[in-house]
């Protein structure tokens, strides 16, 4: 997948509308993973001052899923054990709110979506 398969400017669209949003607890827009490791990370807006700068839940596989920011170049630079790049889940829908899914992954210790 490319890097700009990670992000379309639909999806942009809505990180940005989220992040202006007066509601904080937004459904999550997109879901980005490594086929190869144990990553994850369920997306709700972006900094309109800052785009690379991506707000959501996040799962580097440790098994202590936070929400925080995180820079989509770094994202784009993470590779796993068979050096195989980021993908977007192109079949990911969010069913509930960001704070839905952290209390389930801190509950569990990843990411369930």
């Amino acid at each position: 997948m490319h890097d700009s398969a990670l992000l379309t400017d639909e999806l942009k669209i809505r990180l940005f509308a989220n992040a202006l949003a007066d509601e904080r607890d937004h459904f999550p827009v997109v879901k980005l993973f490594t086929p190869d490791a144990g990553a994850t990370w369920l997306i709700t807006e972006c900094d309109p001052d800052e785009p690379d700068r991506l707000f959501g839940l996040c799962d580097l596989g440790l098994d202590h899923p936070e929400l925080g920011w995180v820079s989509l170049a770094e994202i784009k630079e993470v590779r796993g054990r068979l050096g195989l790049p980021v993908e977007r889940d192109l079949h990911f829908t969010a069913d509930k709110p960001i704070s839905a899914y952290a209390a389930e992954a801190r509950a569990k210790g990843r990411i369930v979506a």
